[in-house]
């Protein structure tokens, strides 16, 4: 017979979105919370039989690399950015939207945050105007199209085709897939439009200068938003059109586009310190491990800063892989120990070296 634990990973599984894709969006977007796991103690854990075990050790390592996002300062800063640029969606066809760009350095959860505001946005959008739109076409709020390396004019438009899976991605000339593109997003009511890992493209070379003119025609002929998601847009060239020096001054995107920077936390204030205490309180009281406790994480706060400068990318992997340990090593709580053993990722390891 089935044991709990086996049904509880059926359910609640880890879930790998197809984000570039409509039904993987869609699944992104109506996912249900994952049912609540059951802490076990010491006791009931060593009750277990050798399936039941390892089916409970996998389901706590699965429920604690997905802890509820935190809505941390820097997330409700950024939400506020976005819903002031969304305002100007509200304007009637004829007249010019603005654009968000959330550039920032790595592991500072921009794709993360972008996702989550697309979500709710998609959500909120379905629920007041239905499924379908006046025409009975199916509505689509929001679409997330993450880009790759080398990325061309021709292949920013199959991108966005192939997430509405239009037929015409792979076999249709350059000029006409930006039109399909743009009958998808008429079609289906898209409001907004999420382009991420935009620092694949070179914005001073030739094809990034041709990406770069086509996303402002495109901005012309949707009545959408655009969130561009990128690592350091603005020292990339982003918002300068493929302009140098002086005649930078003129370019479009700058005037159009409104920046949204997610930073790292500090410990320069009481303020700050305050709110690195709340997040990392925020993240244990979610954290199922027989012996998990208040105090688990904030009383190791400024070690925990020292091997993650705040960076919430670095913060979420090292509590996966004090998690882990804890479970593994028979620990079943987070110490200075279990800390110390973690292997963070190389940015956050040379700079907690010097």
């Amino acid at each position: 017979m089935t044991n709990r634990w086996a049904e509880w990973l059926r359910r609640n599984g880890t879930t790998r979105f197809d984000m570039a894709r409509k039904a993987g969006w869609d699944a992104f977007v109506n996912a249900a919370p994952r049912e609540p796991l059951e802490r076990l103690d010491r006791r009931q854990i060593a009750a277990l039989d050798e399936e039941e075990l390892e089916d409970y050790n996998e389901a706590r390592i699965v429920w604690n690399a997905n802890l509820p996002t935190v809505q941390t300062p820097q997330l409700l800063a950024a939400y506020a950015v976005f819903e002031q640029v969304l305002a100007s969606g509200r304007r009637d066809g004829d007249r010019q939207r603005g654009s968000v760009v959330v550039s920032a350095d790595a592991g500072r959860g921009k794709s993360t945050t972008a996702q989550q505001f697309g979500r709710d946005l998609h959500r909120r959008i379905c629920r007041r105007e239905g499924a379908l739109t006046a025409e009975g076409h199916q509505r689509w709020p929001v679409a997330f199209i993450p880009l790759s390396a080398g990325m061309t004019l021709k292949g920013l438009n199959q991108k966005i085709l192939e997430f509405y899976g239009h037929p015409a991605a792979a076999r249709s000339s350059t000029s006409s897939l930006g039109s399909f593109a743009v009958d998808c997003v008429l079609s289906c009511q898209t409001r907004l439009i999420v382009l991420d890992e935009l620092h694949f493209i070179d914005f001073r070379h030739r094809h990034g200068i041709e990406v770069s003119n086509h996303l402002k025609w495109l901005a012309n002929e949707m009545p959408v938003t655009f969130m561009y998601v990128g690592i350091n847009l603005a020292e990339r060239g982003f918002f300068d059109d493929g302009l140098a020096g002086e005649q930078a001054i003129y370019a479009q995107t700058s005037r159009r586009a409104t920046r949204c920077t997610l930073s790292a936390f500090s410990l320069d204030s009481d303020a700050s310190h305050a709110m690195w205490i709340k997040t990392l309180r925020a993240l244990e009281g979610g954290i199922v491990l027989a012996e998990a406790r208040p105090g688990m994480l904030t009383d190791h706060a400024r070690e925990i800063f020292r091997r993650t400068q705040g960076n919430i990318g670095s913060l979420t992997n090292l509590i996966d892989g004090a998690c882990l340990l804890a479970i593994t090593k028979g620990a079943e709580t987070i110490d200075a120990d279990i800390l110390a053993a973690v292997v963070m990722d190389n940015a956050a390891t040379r700079s907690a070296a010097r």
